[in-house]
């Protein structure tokens, strides 16, 4: 069936270029101009990734962002033309899984484009191997199934939540940092300031009902990174 990509951007030029890049690359490339549509689209066709930009003439990308992240969980790549690190963490808290400031080699678009459908493959394969299952005082999290359940009730997470909550509860009771955690989930080298890990965090412990101040599950190791316990 193939890879569908949604594009989203008001500038036409700019969607247009991307989708041509993508559809050289072999995948089914949707594109629109507005997040009314964006929303109408995904509600009633497949996507396994879409292309946001922030700045739409109705709903802003980051808006839209949240209301998709409300029942899908495919990897979401922003565009945005704001080179503010605040922007940045913004989008990664709602749900973003990258980001991309305009202007962009679309190339380097392509590539992050295939990172994030493999990791969201590698996360969603399904197979019934024994032992990928943990059990933390009621969070129930299986890595072959990529299920997560919280006391009983289920949790939806993408695949980017999932790999490093995964990653957390193998090391409980193992204080592992931040620059760790990143390489381990995203596979690639840690830079310094990168606040990628931290906003992720602060979307998991939303969805875990997690106080940073009195948690249950994620602990901050100050200094360090963050513990399971």
């Amino acid at each position: 069936m193939g890879i569908h990509i949604l594009v989203v951007d008001d500038e036409a030029p700019i969607a247009e270029l991307v989708a041509v890049y993508l559809q050289n690359e072999g995948y089914s490339v949707y594109t629109c101009g507005t997040g009314q549509e964006a929303l109408d689209y995904v509600n009633q066709a497949r996507v396994d990734l879409a292309v946001l930009d922030v700045m739409l003439p109705d709903l802003d990308g980051f808006s839209v962002c949240r209301k998709l992240r409300e029942t899908h969980f495919f990897p979401i790549i922003m565009l945005t033309a704001k080179v503010e690190d605040m922007d940045k963490i913004m989008g990664l808290t709602i749900g973003a899984d990258d980001y991309i400031t305009k202007p962009f080699n679309p190339l380097e678009l392509v590539a992050r484009v295939k990172t994030q459908l493999r990791r969201t493959m590698r996360y969603d394969q399904a197979a019934d191997s024994p032992g990928n299952e943990l059990d933390i005082r009621g969070l129930i999290i299986n890595k072959d199934s990529h299920k997560c359940t919280l006391y009983g009730k289920p949790l939806s997470l993408t695949p980017m939540e999932f790999g490093i909550l995964w990653h957390l509860c193998e090391n409980q009771g193992k204080a592992v940092s931040s620059e760790a955690l990143f390489e381990a989930v995203w596979g690639e080298k840690f830079l310094d300031n990168n606040n990628t890990v931290m906003a992720h965090i602060g979307r998991l412990r939303e969805k875990l009902g997690d106080s940073s101040r009195n948690p249950k599950f994620i602990r901050t190791i100050w200094g360090i990174g963050y513990m399971v316990e």
